[in-house]
C-alpha cells in the first residue's frame, strides 16, 4: 500500500492496519519450500580465493 500522500503518522498507520486486515490471508508454503534454519546454507568461498 502506498501511503506517501499521507503526512500524519497516526493516520498513515491506521490506513496500513486497515489494508492489512482487508488483505486475504496468506496460505501455507508449498511442500518443497523450507523456511529459516531449515534452508540450505550457501557454503562460503575459502579465504584467499580470487573472486573474479
Amino acid at each position: 500500500m502506498n501511503t506517501k500522500h499521507v503526512a500524519d503518522r497516526q493516520e498513515r498507520k491506521d490506513l496500513k492496519r486497515k489494508a492489512r486486515k482487508a488483505a486475504p490471508a496468506v496460505g501455507p508454503r508449498p511442500a518443497g519450500v523450507d523456511r529459516g534454519s531449515r534452508k540450505r546454507k550457501v557454503s562460503l568461498m575459502s579465504k584467499g580465493q580470487r573472486k573474479r
